[in-house]
Formats: structure tokens, sequence, C-alpha cells
């Protein structure tokens, strides 16, 4: 890896002078603020643009990463000046013209992430002819509590923020700004089916790769009686003038705390069931409506959509919780009581699956399965949409444990097999088919980023033609047929607040 300090690695940028490093190759500029920290008379408000400097910034070091949950092993931000709201950017010809731009936004259950996960190292696609743009958003509580006096979806506005600099600045580093696309998983990818109605959004990107859509969108009801509870935990009221006089870290705290005991409250339903306090707020004003139900003048009407899911989403996540092999009959009859659309139908086209494939399948298809088609199925009515799914297992714990889980993708898309939750989903030592699917899935989000073709036909109702990812890839009608209708009646709409019993 070699850095090089000269003016071949200095671009001018709306706000001054930015200087990169040469590393394998590509150009890449780190930490690069996109908006003022979200702090003192900013604290929980919408993202004001970054201010100018003076003389030339060295751009060689992420961000820090914003304040962010605990509960899966997150360390808390160590950028005091809250400094979090930076973009980072890798470009393998500053002197080019008009490459076509991809920007990822990272996953995480809307409660943690950050762009300087070494998984999402942007060379290894970059060296393929693109600009690859990686930024921070706004989590938690910070992001996407509800809380009086605070605009809604903060998070969701960082990200708005981040793509405006993304059009007013990219030409600088060779990028074509009418020429972006937007990719991301699990919440990344919820976030961006999001942005594909929110008016804000509109005519930010012309592209959208959204790899294992969450369903999870809550009503304002709802996240403002979990923001209740957040706040709280902390002896306050839900107000954000009051919330802003603690750090950061003491409110993802309290979500944490509110996250931990979700079970013990019915009135939030299927959110407590999951214990998912934090999600993209249908609030009227920043986001209007659901994906699937937004309407035709939205965001998404000029966008063409690559959506899809892996075939096992939510083996991982039993893998890690140490359920495997644990799920009871009492288990598998509550998920389906809670989830399923209808449990009896779901047993019956499912009557040769156990008690754990049962708990593994309704949740994996209310998570992200079938979540994932629905963005297709209503976007193909208004755009062009092409639907994939992963079915290549895992070789990682085992090789045995994994299938083709959620968050595969990662290191597939990026091409770091080994980096971060590549190590534990392929092996410290991946086989040669992971490196052979990995290039082929690079090369098809590449080629849609370049020019809007995938290489497998769109989706429509008539034939639902989906690329199969496997060893082999091939174009099948969608593989999870009995799934989609089952829930084919299923509105999908924002999770809402129960009747107190």
């Amino acid at each position: 890896m070699s850095a090089i300090g000269s003016a071949g690695t200095e671009v001018r940028v709306t706000t001054g002078r930015l200087r990169g490093r040469t590393e394998d190759g590509v150009t890449v500029f780190r930490g690069v603020p996109f908006a003022r920290p979200p702090v003192g008379a900013l604290r929980l408000a919408a993202p004001v643009p970054a201010e100018p400097w003076d003389g030339v910034r060295e751009a060689g070091a992420f961000g820090p990463p914003p304040p962010q949950s605990r509960l899966l092993g997150a360390s808390g931000t160590d950028g005091a000046d809250g400094d979090w709201l930076t973009v980072n950017v890798w470009s393998p010809d500053l002197g080019a013209a008009r490459l076509p731009v991809m920007v990822w936004i990272h996953g995480g259950g809307y409660m943690y992430g950050w762009s300087g996960d070494p998984v999402f190292d942007g060379r290894v696609l970059a060296r393929d002819g693109v600009i690859v743009v990686t930024f921070n958003h706004r989590v938690s509580a910070e992001g996407f509590g509800h809380f009086e006096g605070a605009p809604a979806n903060r998070g969701l506005l960082d990200q708005v923020a981040a793509l405006r600099w993304v059009r007013d600045n990219i030409a600088a580093f060779g990028g074509d700004p009418d020429r972006v696309t937007v990719f991301g998983e699990s919440s990344g990818a919820g976030s961006i089916a999001a942005l594909m109605v929110m008016p804000q959004a509109a005519g930010l990107f012309r592209r959208a790769i959204a790899q294992s859509v969450p369903g999870l969108f809550f009503s304002a009801e709802l996240a403002a009686d979990i923001a209740a509870a957040v706040a709280g935990e902390l002896g306050l009221p839900p107000l954000a003038g009051e919330l802003a006089r603690l750090s950061p870290e003491r409110l993802i705290d309290a979500g944490d705390a509110v996250a931990d005991k979700m079970g013990g409250c019915p009135q939030w339903g299927r959110a407590a069931y999951v214990q998912s306090p934090f999600a993209p707020v249908v609030d009227g004003e920043v986001l209007p409506a659901v994906p699937w139900r937004s309407p035709a003048d939205g965001a998404a009407r000029d966008v063409e959509l690559i959506a899809g899911h892996t075939r096992d989403e939510y083996r991982l996540f039993m893998a890690i919780r140490g359920d495997t092999g644990q799920i009871t009959a009492e288990r598998a009859a509550t998920a389906l009581r809670e989830l399923a659309p209808d449990p009896e139908a779901y047993r019956a086209a499912y009557s040769g699956a156990g008690d754990e494939r049962l708990y593994e399948l309704v949740h994996s298809d209310w998570l992200f399965r079938m979540p994932s088609v629905r963005l297709a199925e209503a976007h193909q009515r208004r755009g062009r949409a092409h639907l994939f799914e992963l079915t290549w297992p895992a070789p990682g714990m085992g090789g045995d444990a994994l299938g083709a889980c959620h968050g595969l993708g990662l290191p597939l898309t990026f091409g770091n097999l080994t980096a971060g939750a590549g190590g534990l989903l392929l092996g410290q030592e991946p086989p040669p088919a992971a490196a052979e699917l990995s290039a082929r899935v690079r090369a098809a989000w590449i080629a849609f980023a370049t020019t809007g073709d995938p290489g497998w036909p769109a989706y429509e109702p008539q034939n639902r033609h989906t690329w199969v990812i496997d060893t082999e890839p091939g174009i099948t009608a969608y593989p999870e047929e009995t799934s989609r209708e089952l829930w084919a009646g299923h509105a999908f709409g924002p999770l809402t607040l129960q009747v107190r019993p």
C-alpha cells in the first residue's frame, strides 16, 4: 500500500481542498465532513451543511463512528467533538470524466454501523471503473428516536444530506452526478426503500440496489410511545430540548435498555417481539408512506431498482443467539402467531417442515424475504425492477450452520472476503468459489450502475424472472413461490401501537 502526498491526490470540493492517498492504484479520501457536527445547538436537529476550511485538509483517516448501540458489542464513539457525519470516496481515476458512482448505505438494524468497517473498503469495486462512496449517519435514538421538538427520521435526513454532497462534489473525483446508484443491505436497504419515496431525496440518485430489505416501518404513534419509554429511562419527558442536554452516549444507552426489555411490552406488538426499538417513521412529512404503498409521483418515479434477499435470512441470527437446534414447538407456535399472516396456512403450505424450520422460515419471510419481493413488485408498476435471491451457502462457522444467510452479500458485494464480517461468513481461507461468485456479483452491480442492465430480465408478474446467485448462477421464476403466495395479501403497513391489555 502506498500513500502519495502530492497535487495528484488533491481535489477541491465546495468547502475547500482535500488531500487523499493512493492505495493499490485507487485514490481514497476519508473522513470528509458533509454536515456540521450534530452537537450543541444542532443536537437532535436536521443536518446542516459542513462549514468551509482554509488550506488543504488531510483526508487520510475515517471519521469516528456515530454513537451507537452496544448490544452487539459495538464500542462507543471516540469523537467527542461530534464530527460523525463524514463521507469517504474511492476513485480509480481523478482525471476521469463522468464515471458511474455507487453510494453505499450501511446496515445495522438502524442501531449501529460505521462506514469505516473494513468489509466496506471500496478499493476492489473502484478498480473496476466506478467511484465508490460510503458515509456515516446517525443511528439508534440519535438518528431515529421520535422525540417532540425534533425532526423525524434524522438518520434518513443525514443520508439525504450525504447524497446532496455527492451531487455537488462527485465530479471533482471523476464521477457523474447524473449517474448515481445507491446500494445497501439490511437497514441500509430499508433506508434506500424509504429514500425512494421521500420528497427530499427526489433526483438525488438514478438507480438503487436494495439487498435484504427489512419490512420494519413504524407509525408515528408507535415510535412516539417507544421514544417516551427511552426518555423515561433517563427520568425525562420525550422532549428534544431536555434530552439534548445529555450526552449522546446516555441517550443511546437508554435506547439499549428499552430494547433489552421490549419483550414485556405487548402494546408495541411485532416491534416488541423482534426487539427492534427503532425504524423509519411514517410521519407523513419526511416519510409520507411505506415504500410499497407510495404514490407514483414519489422520488422513485424515475429510479431503476434491483431488490433481493438471501434464501436463509434468519439463520445467522439463530446461530449468533445460540438458537440452532433449540427451537421448541412452543417457540415455533409463538413465532407463527406473532408474524405469519395465517399460522395454519403456513403449517399446511410447509407440511414437511419441523418446528425449527417453521420458526426460521416465518422470521426470514416477515423480516426480509417478502418485503424485498414486495418492493420489487410495487416498483415494477411504476418503473423497472430486477429481483435476485442468493442461495450459495456460506462456508464459515464450519460450513453447515449458516446456509445462504443474512449478511452474506456484504463480502461478495465489496470483494473483501476476509475483512470484517467476511471472515465470519466465508472463513479465513475462503474457497475459490467465493472469489468467483464475488466477481459475478460485482460485475452485475457495476453493469447496472453503468447502464441500468444487470444482465438478467426485469421482474414482472407473468414470469417473475429472478437471478439465483449460486455456484452456477441462473435465471428462473422466483424460487420462493410458496411464501410469496402466503404473503400476497399482507399489507406490510407501518407497525402500530396496540391496545394496552
